[in-house]
């Protein structure tokens, strides 16, 4: 089978054509993706209210791992796995990321997260996961009606302990 391209007789309307293709992808090129900050919100030191005390939220560590073994730079640092649920209404208080590393993974329900980063809160759904690293600092709110589970697996410096950090 053959492909014939039939081009307009008229280069006007080809490059009108164009035009109004590449506007269109220009404005598709940067959407805000699922669990991220939109574009036009990102913000350094975005100021929101920062609760100090957890609230409605139960932390289980399921597991820790020394990472000692692993050479004089992971001296004292542990790698842990929790699983945290956090009722609707609760709170999971402001903390940041600047020496513990984290991963999380939303594994039921929604949460909204109020950070350092972002003007508007970013909400995460169930089988959305996020990265907390570097200068981040944040807390999350259930908005929802479901309780939100979420696992988190972070390193642990030397000086937090297992069962104090949020």
């Amino acid at each position: 089978m053959f492909l014939k391209v039939i081009a307009p007789r008229n280069p006007i309307k080809l490059v009108l054509a164009f035009g109004l293709l590449a506007s269109a992808a220009a404005f598709a090129v940067a959407p805000a993706h699922a669990g991220e900050c939109p574009v036009d919100q990102v913000a350094t030191n975005a100021v929101q209210s920062m609760p100090s005390a957890p609230e409605g939220v139960t932390d289980e560590v399921i597991s820790t791992i020394d990472l000692s073994t692993k050479g004089d730079a992971w001296k004292g640092n542990r790698f842990r796995l929790r699983k945290l649920v956090v009722q609707p209404g609760g709170v999971v208080p402001w903390h940041d990321h600047s020496t513990r590393p984290a991963n999380i993974l939303v594994v039921e329900g929604a949460i909204s997260e109020y950070s350092n980063t972002c003007k508007v809160a970013i909400e995460h759904k169930a089988g959305e996961a996020t990265a907390e690293f570097g200068q981040l600092a944040h807390w999350w709110k259930n908005n929802g009606s479901v309780p939100a589970v979420l696992y988190s697996a972070d390193i642990l410096p030397p000086d937090m302990d297992a069962h104090d950090a949020m």
